[in-house]
Protein backbone atom coordinates (compact mmCIF):
# COMPACT_ATOMS: atom_id res chain seq x y z
CA UNK A 1 0.00 0.00 0.00
CA UNK A 2 1.36 3.26 -0.97
CA UNK A 3 1.62 6.33 1.65
CA UNK A 4 -1.09 9.19 1.09
CA UNK A 5 -0.04 12.54 2.33
CA UNK A 6 -2.61 15.30 3.29
CA UNK A 7 -2.38 18.80 3.45
CA UNK A 8 -5.58 19.66 5.82
CA UNK A 9 -7.02 21.87 8.32
CA UNK A 10 -7.96 23.83 5.24
CA UNK A 11 -11.14 24.03 7.31
CA UNK A 12 -10.32 20.94 9.27
CA UNK A 13 -14.15 20.60 9.38
CA UNK A 14 -13.50 18.75 6.07
CA UNK A 15 -10.04 17.13 6.38
CA UNK A 16 -12.50 14.86 9.01
CA UNK A 17 -14.20 13.74 5.78
CA UNK A 18 -11.21 12.92 3.95
CA UNK A 19 -9.31 10.60 6.70
CA UNK A 20 -12.79 8.96 6.80
CA UNK A 21 -13.57 8.47 3.64
CA UNK A 22 -9.79 7.73 2.60
CA UNK A 23 -9.80 4.92 5.61
CA UNK A 24 -13.32 3.66 4.76
CA UNK A 25 -12.27 3.00 1.29
CA UNK A 26 -9.22 1.16 2.27
CA UNK A 27 -10.81 -1.09 4.63
CA UNK A 28 -13.82 -2.03 1.95
CA UNK A 29 -11.08 -2.40 -0.87
CA UNK A 30 -8.06 -4.28 1.20
CA UNK A 31 -10.22 -6.35 3.70
CA UNK A 32 -9.75 -7.24 6.95
CA UNK A 33 -8.67 -4.48 9.61
CA UNK A 34 -7.05 -2.48 7.18
CA UNK A 35 -6.66 1.44 7.07
CA UNK A 36 -4.83 3.86 5.19
CA UNK A 37 -1.25 4.80 5.34
CA UNK A 38 -1.46 8.48 5.68
CA UNK A 39 0.22 11.54 7.19
CA UNK A 40 -1.96 14.84 7.59
CA UNK A 41 0.33 17.92 7.83
CA UNK A 42 -2.86 20.21 9.24
CA UNK A 43 -2.06 24.09 8.47
CA UNK A 44 -3.34 27.13 10.49
CA UNK A 45 -6.38 28.02 8.61
CA UNK A 46 -6.41 31.72 9.71
CA UNK A 47 -3.15 31.80 8.63
CA UNK A 48 -4.21 31.10 4.97
CA UNK A 49 -7.59 32.87 5.06
CA UNK A 50 -5.57 36.26 5.76
CA UNK A 51 -2.99 35.38 3.18
CA UNK A 52 -6.09 34.42 0.57
CA UNK A 53 -7.73 38.21 1.62
CA UNK A 54 -4.36 39.89 1.29
CA UNK A 55 -4.13 38.30 -2.08
CA UNK A 56 -0.55 37.13 -0.74
CA UNK A 57 -1.09 33.99 -3.39
CA UNK A 58 2.87 33.67 -3.44
CA UNK A 59 3.29 33.30 0.64
CA UNK A 60 -0.21 30.81 0.83
CA UNK A 61 2.06 28.76 -2.28
CA UNK A 62 5.46 28.71 -0.15
CA UNK A 63 3.26 27.52 3.12
CA UNK A 64 1.54 24.55 1.23
CA UNK A 65 4.77 23.82 -0.53
CA UNK A 66 6.47 23.53 2.96
CA UNK A 67 4.21 21.07 3.78
CA UNK A 68 4.31 19.18 0.84
CA UNK A 69 7.92 18.95 1.27
CA UNK A 70 7.60 18.10 4.90
CA UNK A 71 5.11 15.36 3.45
CA UNK A 72 7.30 14.16 1.02
CA UNK A 73 10.45 13.43 3.33
CA UNK A 74 7.86 11.61 6.09
CA UNK A 75 7.44 8.90 3.16
CA UNK A 76 4.39 9.92 1.27
CA UNK A 77 3.68 8.77 -2.22
CA UNK A 78 1.28 11.23 -3.08
CA UNK A 79 0.45 14.89 -2.30
CA UNK A 80 -3.32 15.95 -1.47
CA UNK A 81 -4.43 19.54 -1.06
CA UNK A 82 -7.48 18.61 1.10
CA UNK A 83 -9.73 21.88 -0.89
CA UNK A 84 -10.44 23.27 -4.02
CA UNK A 85 -9.44 27.23 -3.61
CA UNK A 86 -5.55 26.31 -2.76
CA UNK A 87 -5.52 24.41 -5.78
CA UNK A 88 -4.91 27.82 -7.19
CA UNK A 89 -1.28 27.39 -6.06
CA UNK A 90 -1.24 23.51 -7.02
CA UNK A 91 1.36 23.60 -9.48
CA UNK A 92 3.91 25.87 -7.01
CA UNK A 93 3.17 22.45 -4.80
CA UNK A 94 3.99 20.14 -7.59
CA UNK A 95 6.91 21.93 -8.28
CA UNK A 96 8.51 21.75 -4.81
CA UNK A 97 8.23 17.57 -4.54
CA UNK A 98 8.74 14.59 -6.34
CA UNK A 99 5.86 12.46 -5.90
CA UNK A 100 2.64 13.57 -7.76
CA UNK A 101 -0.25 15.60 -6.57
CA UNK A 102 -3.53 14.37 -6.96
CA UNK A 103 -5.25 17.06 -8.62
CA UNK A 104 -9.00 17.81 -7.11
CA UNK A 105 -9.98 19.10 -10.72
CA UNK A 106 -8.39 16.43 -12.54
CA UNK A 107 -10.49 13.84 -10.43
CA UNK A 108 -13.90 15.79 -10.74
CA UNK A 109 -13.52 16.63 -14.33
CA UNK A 110 -13.23 12.64 -14.70
CA UNK A 111 -16.35 11.71 -12.66
CA UNK A 112 -18.46 14.19 -14.62
CA UNK A 113 -17.38 12.68 -17.89
CA UNK A 114 -18.11 9.49 -16.87
CA UNK A 115 -21.46 10.55 -15.98
CA UNK A 116 -21.94 12.34 -19.52
CA UNK A 117 -22.04 15.93 -18.65
CA UNK A 118 -21.20 18.99 -20.22
CA UNK A 119 -22.57 21.78 -18.27
CA UNK A 120 -22.51 22.53 -14.80
CA UNK A 121 -22.55 24.98 -12.11
CA UNK A 122 -20.02 25.29 -9.92
CA UNK A 123 -20.08 26.52 -5.78
CA UNK A 124 -16.94 27.66 -4.34
CA UNK A 125 -15.42 30.41 -2.24
CA UNK A 126 -15.21 33.46 -4.60
CA UNK A 127 -12.02 32.25 -5.38
CA UNK A 128 -12.58 29.12 -6.74
CA UNK A 129 -16.00 31.03 -8.69
CA UNK A 130 -13.99 33.79 -10.23
CA UNK A 131 -10.49 33.14 -10.82
CA UNK A 132 -10.19 31.00 -13.99
CA UNK A 133 -7.60 28.29 -12.49
CA UNK A 134 -10.98 26.20 -12.09
CA UNK A 135 -13.00 26.91 -14.88
CA UNK A 136 -9.91 27.02 -16.79
CA UNK A 137 -8.83 23.47 -16.14
CA UNK A 138 -12.65 21.91 -16.59
CA UNK A 139 -12.83 23.66 -19.93
CA UNK A 140 -9.23 21.44 -20.85
CA UNK A 141 -11.80 18.72 -20.35
CA UNK A 142 -14.42 19.99 -22.77
CA UNK A 143 -16.54 20.85 -19.40
CA UNK A 144 -18.49 24.46 -19.23
CA UNK A 145 -18.56 25.77 -15.70
CA UNK A 146 -21.31 28.12 -14.95
CA UNK A 147 -21.07 29.78 -11.60
CA UNK A 148 -23.82 31.77 -9.77
CA UNK A 149 -24.25 35.69 -10.71
CA UNK A 150 -22.06 38.33 -8.34
CA UNK A 151 -24.71 38.31 -5.41
CA UNK A 152 -25.41 34.52 -5.12
CA UNK A 153 -21.37 34.22 -5.16
CA UNK A 154 -21.32 36.59 -2.24
CA UNK A 155 -23.71 34.62 -0.36
CA UNK A 156 -22.41 31.19 -1.11
CA UNK A 157 -19.02 32.61 0.00
CA UNK A 158 -20.14 34.11 3.26
CA UNK A 159 -21.99 30.65 4.19
CA UNK A 160 -18.46 29.17 3.51
CA UNK A 161 -16.60 31.19 5.95
CA UNK A 162 -18.57 32.31 8.06
CA UNK A 163 -20.45 29.10 9.00
CA UNK A 164 -19.22 26.38 7.06
CA UNK A 165 -15.82 25.93 8.66
CA UNK A 166 -16.75 26.86 12.03
CA UNK A 167 -19.15 23.35 11.79
CA UNK A 168 -22.25 25.14 11.98
CA UNK A 169 -24.75 23.73 9.36
CA UNK A 170 -28.18 26.10 8.92
CA UNK A 171 -31.32 24.92 7.78
CA UNK A 172 -32.30 28.63 6.16
CA UNK A 173 -28.65 28.03 4.39
CA UNK A 174 -29.25 25.11 3.03
CA UNK A 175 -32.70 26.63 1.37
CA UNK A 176 -30.20 29.29 -0.18
CA UNK A 177 -27.95 27.42 -1.46
CA UNK A 178 -30.69 25.28 -3.49
CA UNK A 179 -32.33 28.25 -4.60
CA UNK A 180 -28.67 29.08 -5.90
CA UNK A 181 -28.43 25.84 -7.73
CA UNK A 182 -32.15 26.10 -9.70
CA UNK A 183 -31.08 29.44 -10.92
CA UNK A 184 -27.88 27.55 -12.02
CA UNK A 185 -29.94 24.94 -13.30
CA UNK A 186 -32.32 27.47 -14.95
CA UNK A 187 -29.19 28.93 -16.89
CA UNK A 188 -28.50 25.15 -18.35
CA UNK A 189 -26.53 23.51 -15.70
CA UNK A 190 -27.10 19.87 -15.82
CA UNK A 191 -25.40 19.08 -12.59
CA UNK A 192 -23.48 20.67 -9.90
CA UNK A 193 -19.97 20.94 -8.26
CA UNK A 194 -19.92 21.32 -5.07
CA UNK A 195 -16.26 22.96 -5.53
CA UNK A 196 -15.78 23.48 -1.86
CA UNK A 197 -14.64 20.68 0.41
CA UNK A 198 -17.16 22.31 3.57
CA UNK A 199 -19.94 22.69 0.66
CA UNK A 200 -21.05 18.54 1.00
CA UNK A 201 -21.02 19.04 4.73
CA UNK A 202 -24.83 20.88 4.24
CA UNK A 203 -25.62 19.62 0.81
CA UNK A 204 -25.86 15.95 0.35
CA UNK A 205 -27.49 14.43 -3.01
CA UNK A 206 -30.97 13.37 -2.06
CA UNK A 207 -31.15 17.37 -1.24
CA UNK A 208 -31.50 18.20 -4.86
CA UNK A 209 -32.87 15.85 -7.60
CA UNK A 210 -29.93 16.70 -10.00
CA UNK A 211 -26.27 14.87 -9.66
CA UNK A 212 -24.12 16.59 -7.14
CA UNK A 213 -20.64 16.47 -7.88
CA UNK A 214 -18.59 16.16 -3.84
CA UNK A 215 -15.27 17.21 -4.65
CA UNK A 216 -14.08 15.52 -1.06
CA UNK A 217 -15.29 12.41 -1.50
CA UNK A 218 -14.24 12.53 -5.08
CA UNK A 219 -10.82 13.37 -4.32
CA UNK A 220 -10.44 11.19 -0.85
CA UNK A 221 -11.73 8.75 -3.76
CA UNK A 222 -8.79 9.46 -5.87
CA UNK A 223 -6.86 8.01 -3.21
CA UNK A 224 -7.69 4.74 -2.41
CA UNK A 225 -7.33 3.96 -6.01
CA UNK A 226 -3.50 5.43 -6.33
CA UNK A 227 -3.11 3.77 -2.24
CA UNK A 228 -4.01 0.56 -3.64
CA UNK A 229 -3.14 0.33 -7.47
CA UNK A 230 -0.12 -2.18 -6.97
CA UNK A 231 -2.07 -4.09 -4.60
CA UNK A 232 -4.42 -7.70 -5.08
CA UNK A 233 -7.97 -7.36 -4.48
CA UNK A 234 -9.14 -8.85 -1.51
CA UNK A 235 -11.79 -11.09 -1.16
CA UNK A 236 -13.48 -10.75 2.42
Amino acid sequence: MKTIGLIGGLSWESTADYYKYINRGISERAGGLSSAKCLLYSCNFEEVVQLQKAGEWKRAAELLADAAKKLEAGGCDTILICTNTMHVVAGEVQNAVNVPLLHIVETTAAQIKKSGLRRVGLLGTRYTMEQSFYTDRLREHGIEAIVPGEEDRIRVHDVIFGELCKGELNASSKAEYIAIIERLRARGAEGIILGCTEIPLLLKQGDIDMPLFDTTRIHAEAAVEFALASMPSVTV
